[in-house]
């Protein structure tokens, strides 16, 4: 019963991970960065949004991490 809750919310945190890692801002070193595409992005500050973002970002990874680390030991024993 517990694994089952784990790989719920396992699967849930990984589909929602892919979605807020794809809702980024490019930070550069791409393609955009060679042809003067960084410089706009550097001028413009943090918003709260993206704020926001990573924290949820980093939230949701800490909540895959535990999962992954509970299923492991539960699978071990």
């Amino acid at each position: 019963m517990v694994e089952l809750a784990l790989n719920v919310v396992l699967v849930l945190t990984s589909v929602l991970l892919v979605v807020l890692i794809l809702l980024h801002r490019g930070k550069g070193g791409g393609l955009s960065s060679m042809f003067g595409g960084a410089v706009s992005s550097q001028l413009s500050g943090s918003s709260v949004v993206e704020k926001n973002l990573n924290r949820l970002t980093v939230f949701t990874g800490a909540i895959w991490t535990v999962c992954i680390v509970t299923l492991g030991i539960l699978l071990k024993v």
